[in-house]
């Protein structure tokens, strides 16, 4: 399959990691549908390729029914679901907001992967469903603490995942869980240790060398594998 054939759906994509995979796909070749929550100017800027822009907020499953159905009979190469919050992570959970580490969990954890089950019928044979996650979602490195609430909500992404690419086993497709390393975002802050350049443009490396393969991965942007 030649690279121009190639598609994309990157569901979060208005800036940050999201917007720079949809720079990185492009520049590659791939056909890209990006979405976000509401007005994405920096998407639409992008050049001398400018991506299909659709709005859809993934903790609204009626929104996301309607973004299946908007773009039926289209199937993807890759769907990408990058969207995620980090609210409140630097407080202890004991010490939080209970209803800002609920949301956190719905977004990062609930929202991906009820978007991924509605999305599964149309990820193309030898194809991906890729999800954001973190190395922080590894339990067995988790000897510090920190970042309590969203290191659970990557964690409980990374087993409802598990979970879909089981019940999902039959599928020709593969799962992967992506971590895109500790990147200077808003959410990674300045003293982060790679550019979005970077990191967007290893973990498009990463996906199309999992292309054809089956089963979940968990994986950072450089393709090595994370313990769980």
């Amino acid at each position: 399959m030649a690279k121009q054939d190639r598609s994309a759906l990157i569901v979060g994509a208005s800036r940050g990691l999201g917007l720079g995979l949809t720079r990185a796909f492009l520049a590659r070749g791939w056909a890209v549908t990006a979405t976000a929550r509401g007005e994405a100017p920096a998407l639409a800027a992008l050049t001398p390729v400018a991506p299909a822009i659709r709005q859809v907020d993934i903790d609204d499953d009626a929104a996301v029914a309607r973004l299946r159905d908007d773009l039926e009979p289209e199937s993807f190469d890759v769907v990408f679901v990058v969207a995620g919050i980090a609210d409140g992570a630097h407080v202890p959970l004991p010490e939080g907001d209970r209803a800002t580490a609920l949301k956190v969990y719905e977004t990062n954890a609930v929202s991906p992967i009820r978007f991924a089950e509605a999305f599964a019928g149309r990820v193309a044979p030898g194809g991906l469903m890729v999800l954001m996650s973190s190395i922080l979602g590894s339990v067995s490195l988790n000897e510090g603490g920190t970042w309590e609430s969203y290191r659970a909500s990557k964690a409980a992404l990374n087993t409802l995942a598990r979970s879909f690419s089981a019940r999902h086993g039959d599928a020709p497709f593969g799962t992967v869980l992506m971590h895109p390393g500790w990147v200077r975002t808003d959410m990674g802050g300045p003293e982060a240790d790679i550019d979005v350049a970077t990191s967007a443009d290893g973990m498009v490396t990463v996906v199309e060398g999992r292309l054809g393969q089956r089963g979940c991965a968990y994986l950072d942007y450089r393709g090595e594998m994370l313990p769980w």
